[in-house]
């Protein structure tokens, strides 16, 4: 009784030829040059998502810290010391959490009333994150 399995040619070629390969490298080539674009902007997004959140905490422990104490803190860290964080956070685009740019307040405290990032980027809307 025969094998129902079909059975390879032994003398036969079963390597591929030069063209093949070049065409599949040229395929995955193509679409890498796709994909990288599309990564590095949600890269991007995700900082500037992460930006926008550390912004927002931060500025609403300085006022939380402000209507407890009636002044702002002297320094970051105070708000670590008294725990209304745990840590200062990094930020996304520095990724350093001593780049912070504090703004003074103009009262008679000169406490923290404000903060920014500290990198010198520009963000794809032309808006510098050190303004944000």
């Amino acid at each position: 009784m025969r094998s129902m399995v079909r059975d390879t040619p032994r003398h036969g070629n079963r390597g591929f030829t030069l063209v093949e390969l070049m065409m599949v490298v040229t395929i995955v080539g193509i679409l890498a040059t796709l994909a990288i674009p599309s990564f590095q902007r949600s890269v991007i997004k995700a900082r500037e998502g992460t930006l926008k959140y550390d912004l927002a905490t931060m500025r609403d422990v300085l006022d939380q810290y402000r209507a407890d104490k009636g002044t702002y803190p002297p320094a970051l860290g105070e708000l670590v010391q008294v725990g209304y964080l745990k840590r200062i956070p990094v930020d996304p685009f520095t990724h350093s959490d001593q780049t912070w740019q504090v703004m003074a307040d103009e009262g008679e405290s000169g406490g923290i009333a404000d903060i920014h990032s500290g990198s010198p980027l520009v963000g794809p809307e032309g808006t510098p994150y050190n303004t944000w």
